[in-house]
């Protein structure tokens, strides 16, 4: 069997594992945590949303974020000093304003594919991860936030995904409890919810029963390659180690830029931090007064998910502030003041805060595919659509892979055709 190492134990890297170990593969998974989804897919939004799929690579974007530089509870912050990454990133960012139809349908189309590959996963898995299958609210406070939806909704719809206006009243209808006054908003039925965390350590569970290798507490020290074969080399307290593969797949968020760098690819993510706070619902009317149906706030740039019957997760804001993973105070604050506003029956005494580094491409579209060397691929960069693009672009490159590099055998999946 031919030998892959996946590099990243996120929701990238153990969908990528899976789609490669039932093609085959003899995979080994390396994570320098202990456990599986322990950054950036241990806490997010929860929504599996292709309705949010429109790429940021708009003027109104840098409009946006011009204004808010200053305001430290802005949804969008970015650092005003400058750096070499943030720079080029930025000017990448502009440049790929004229192709944000064309991706915002890629994305789109590519969300719709993806729902059928990790519903299909879960069910052959067995994976409970608190799955709501009740459709995505986009809400908006005046008109022109609600005419650009329109105008974004005729795009997501060439891309497959069918979502339609409904009124004030209709909003009240599909979510009784949300408080406050709206101009319309827009809802899309087939889209869902769920708890990443509980998703990637289920399908971690799965990939070890298939025999996938995996190797936890093993920080990457260095990645390399002939052209022929790729090495990885750990480091540990008993010294390193060096273990050769025919083949690399670098899922490793925002650490696949430096990592594509030793191998010699040029993969331009900046980390992007995300906050999220997730309200224990730990009393009668708490739980009566959360929402059900997932709700995306366009004005605050929040997103809701009710996950079980106990929690309730809302999470957004965009921080670009290189690799600083503090949880900050002023950031978590309009978070829990917006639950207050929306779902004043909603207890927020008890609230657990968590921030996370999103890995952003300037284009807003995920690196998936091979880089210079045969013998090396990528599949990352997904910024805040990790989640809701994960299964399906593990199919994508485990074919990638297949096709460069062929298996010795086969084993049935239950995937869905190739998107």
């Amino acid at each position: 069997m031919k030998k892959i190492a996946v590099i990243g134990g996120g929701i990238t890297g153990i969908t990528t594992a899976y789609a490669l170990s039932k093609r085959g593969f003899a995979v080994t998974l390396f994570e320098k945590h202990r456990y599986a989804a322990m950054e950036t897919s241990f806490a997010n939004g929860g929504q599996l949303s292709a309705s949010n799929a429109e790429v940021w690579n708009h003027w109104s974007t840098i409009v946006k974020g011009l204004k808010w530089m200053l305001k430290s509870d802005a949804p969008l912050l970015v650092n005003p000093k400058p750096s070499w990454h943030k720079l080029s990133w930025f000017a990448e960012f502009i440049a790929s304003i004229p192709s944000y139809n064309q991706n915002t349908i890629e994305t789109a189309r590519l969300a719709v594919a993806a729902r059928e590959h990790l519903f299909a996963w879960a069910e052959a898995e067995g994976i409970d991860f608190d799955l709501k299958k009740k459709g995505i609210l986009h809400i908006y406070r005046d008109k022109a936030g609600f005419e650009h939806a329109g105008r974004v909704s005729q795009l997501l719809a060439k891309g497959g995904l069918p979502r339609r206006s409904v009124t004030p009243e209709e909003m009240r209808s599909i979510e009784p409890t949300l408080a406050g006054q709206y101009y319309g908003g827009y809802f899309t039925e087939c889209d869902s919810t769920g708890d990443i965390h509980k998703f990637t350590n289920g399908l971690a569970a799965a990939i070890d029963r298939l025999g996938v290798r995996c190797l936890y507490n093993q920080d990457v020290k260095s990645v390399a390659t002939d052209g022929k074969r790729a090495s990885v080399t750990t480091g540990s307290n008993t010294g390193d180690e060096t273990q050769h593969f025919d083949g690399v797949v670098v899922c490793a968020g925002t650490a696949s830029r430096d990592l594509a760098a030793q191998l010699g690819d040029r993969v331009n993510i900046y980390p992007v931090k995300g906050y999220s706070i997730t309200v224990n619902l730990t009393d009668d009317i708490s739980r009566a007064s959360a929402p059900t149906v997932s709700l995306l706030d366009d004005e605050t740039k929040l997103v809701t998910s009710r996950l079980g019957n106990d929690r309730f997760r809302v999470a957004g804001t965009a921080e670009f502030n290189g690799y600083n993973r503090d949880i900050r105070a002023d950031r978590i604050r309009p978070l829990v003041d917006w639950v207050n506003e929306c779902f004043p029956g909603v207890n927020t005494r008890s609230v657990v805060p968590w921030a996370g580094l999103r890995p952003m491409m300037p284009n807003m579209m995920p690196k998936v595919g091979r880089g210079k060397s045969p013998c090396v691929f990528y599949n990352t960069g997904h910024g805040h659509l990790g989640w809701t693009l994960s299964a399906v672009t593990a199919d994508m490159i485990g074919g990638v892979v297949e096709q460069a590099l062929g298996s010795d055998a086969k084993v049935a999946s239950p995937q869905p055709a190739h998107a």
